[in-house]
């Protein structure tokens, strides 16, 4: 392994453990980046050595390490929205009842920086602190790619191919159709499209140049999402995501 193949394959390992916040196994690891068992633990050893990683020996888990949070903290200094946008999620949250985040979008992925739980005591917990979707996929990612530029949503469905993990629903012309409606509305909407009877909604927030790099998003179950409920809902995420938009210009 040399050069850029071993950044790539680093930059993945520390991305799947990320996903898990109980630690990740290494043969769990391994499975994910396509690697062998005894190359993925070979670059763990190595990440843990220089204090990315943390090795729980007795329960076998791998974790980020100190280093990641030092490196984080300094990053935070231009990076982090996280204390602009802490507002908006709570007032989601609390005027919804239902669980609220915030995801940003990095390359062609989106991954939740906040969560914020409501007051309905039954939640949905397909998205989390750290987890990622591809972008088209969950409402954040959704409400992130309708809002892209046409030769961009063009460019990202030629040949990226959601249907391997995600299943037919989000095939090109399925996506496509979703973005159509996402435009028209200001908002979208995830009918249980990763786990049954776990819905979503989804707005996204824009930075300084109008380009959405961030989406505001709900989760609950599907009795809470009903048609004639859908339009309060997406009401809140658009004014919440408009005035995100204006703080963080």
């Amino acid at each position: 392994m040399r050069g850029a193949q071993v950044v790539s394959r680093v930059s993945r390992i520390l991305k799947i453990v990320s996903e898990h916040p109980g630690g990740a196994s290494s043969s769990a690891v391994a499975a994910a980046a396509g690697l062998t068992r005894p190359t993925a633990h070979r670059l763990l050893a190595s990440l843990a050595a220089e204090g990315f990683l943390d090795h729980d020996v007795r329960a076998a888990r791998w974790h980020l390490g100190p280093e990641l949070f030092l490196l984080g903290s300094l990053a935070a200094e231009r990076y982090d929205v996280a204390e602009l946008a802490r507002e908006s999620v709570r007032i989601l949250a609390h005027e919804s009842g239902e669980s609220a985040f915030l995801s940003v979008r990095r390359g062609f992925e989106t991954v939740c920086l906040l969560r914020e739980e409501g007051s309905f005591p039954v939640r949905s917990f397909v998205l989390t602190e750290g987890v990622r979707f591809p972008l088209g996929v969950a409402s954040a990612g959704l409400a992130i790619l309708a809002f892209s530029s046409d030769e961009e949503v063009d460019d990202y469905l030629g040949r990226a191919d959601l249907t391997e993990r995600w299943g037919e629903a989000h095939a090109a012309d399925c996506v496509r159709e979703r973005i159509r409606e996402t435009r028209e509305r200001g908002y979208a909407v995830n009918p249980a499209l990763i786990l049954e009877g776990s819905w979503g909604m989804g707005a996204a927030v824009f930075d300084a140049a109008g380009k959405p790099a961030w989406a505001l998003s709900l989760t609950g179950i599907e009795s809470r999402f009903r048609p004639e409920r859908q339009a309060f809902l997406g009401g809140l995420l658009l004014e919440q995501a408009h005035e995100l938009s204006k703080r963080l210009r």
